[in-house]
């Protein structure tokens, strides 16, 4: 079994990577990825310098994985600034590190693509560590990885549990049988919230597909670089011409959500999704109003998820708001090595740790779920 590090996704064919992906999963599609690296979104320059895992038995290419080197932490989602603060008090460089990970994407997913049996896994793992340590890095990190091959790839690469939100169908006629489910205070306190939302003249359109104009690109893409600045004094990791790819080359995977007032677009909201789950990506609005955000973010995709029979939405990152909307707290994975003994022994500690405060704090975090009883 050989292993090669390409820098460039292009460097493997297109149809051999979605063989291997077999899945309609939209972050892992080979032209997703390539739209990335097209516009420049993920380079050395950004700190995301590609460098994608390719393992062959001879010459047929058995599994595939995309990753990183990176520069820092931004833009993952699974966050280990404080590992790297330790690192540099100790007088050690975190920087750079082997990440397997969706650039800008918290969305949980395969990682490691093709059928490996737990003998060639064992195998590619320790093959991983030494290219970590032949080249320098600290170690390596797979974020937000499917259940099933995180526990795969424990316990020598540790895993790691988090919380996230995530909705989910019990087979849903419509909205109002979703929210039927509800206690009525906090069936109420929702219905409110969409009022509210139609009270200040807001209107919201669904666009899939290439119902999605090039105007409707441009527009999306002035709320969405209008709002990273807002929030950060930054503009967004991904640029016009990574979006407008995206709408060309994977328009049966997307869905956008664009909120008017007074005939005038004010927000929007950008959605991709499978044959299982929409994803909550992107939004960006021009001007704030009353619930505008829960409308286009949260309403939108669970109608839409239940026309469609997707049977989950993953809303992305943080937001314990979600709960009382009836997004369940749910763990994601990941699986970390660090190429330091003793940082690895210390770190693994933490970890173990955390798992069991976030497996409190899940238990908890269902308490404040609006459902009824029973």
């Amino acid at each position: 079994m050989q292993l090669e590090f390409v820098s460039a996704i292009d460097a493997v064919d297109a149809h051999q990577w979605q063989a291997l992906l077999a899945s309609d999963y939209p972050f892992l599609q080979h032209r997703f990825l390539r739209a990335l690296e097209d516009h420049g979104c993920v380079a050395a320059a950004t700190g995301w310098q590609p460098h994608h895992l390719l393992v062959r038995e001879g010459d047929q290419l058995i599994a595939a994985a995309p990753m990183y080197l990176k520069q820092h932490s931004w833009g993952e989602y699974v966050f280990d600034w404080a590992w790297a603060q330790a690192y540099q008090n100790a007088g050690l460089n975190y920087y750079p590190k082997l990440l397997c990970a969706v650039p800008f994407t918290p969305a949980t997913g395969p990682r490691l693509l093709g059928q490996l049996t737990d003998e060639q896994l064992a195998t590619l793992q320790l093959q991983v560590q030494a290219h970590c340590e032949t080249e320098g890095l600290s170690g390596v990190h797979c974020l937000l990885t499917q259940q099933t091959q995180a526990h795969r790839l424990a316990p020598d690469w540790t895993l790691r549990e988090t919380p996230q939100y995530h909705w989910f169908n019990d087979n849903y006629e419509d909205f109002a049988d979703f929210i039927d489910t509800f206690t009525a205070r906090k069936r109420k306190t929702l219905l409110r919230e969409r009022r509210r939302v139609q009270a200040q003249g807001l209107t919201l359109r669904r666009a899939t597909g290439h119902q999605i104009s090039a105007e409707d690109w441009r527009f999306f893409y002035h709320c969405y670089h209008t709002t990273y600045l807002k929030r950060s004094g930054q503009p967004g990791y991904l640029n016009l011409g990574f979006f407008e790819q995206l709408g060309r080359d994977m328009s049966d995977n997307l869905l956008m959500v664009t909120a008017h007032h007074n005939g005038e677009p004010q927000a929007a909201a950008l959605y991709l999704f499978d044959s299982e789950t929409l994803y909550g990506r992107y939004w960006g609005c021009l001007q704030e109003f009353d619930c505008l955000h829960f409308e286009a973010c949260y309403y939108q995709g669970i109608e839409f998820a239940i026309e469609r029979g997707l049977q989950r939405f993953d809303s992305g990152a943080q937001g314990e708001h979600k709960i009382s909307r009836g997004f369940q707290p749910v763990p994601v994975y990941s699986n970390h090595w660090l190429a330091n003994a003793s940082a690895r022994t210390a770190i693994t500690g933490f970890i173990d740790r955390e798992r069991q405060e976030t497996a409190a704090y899940l238990q908890a975090a269902e308490q404040l779920l609006p459902f009824k009883q029973g």
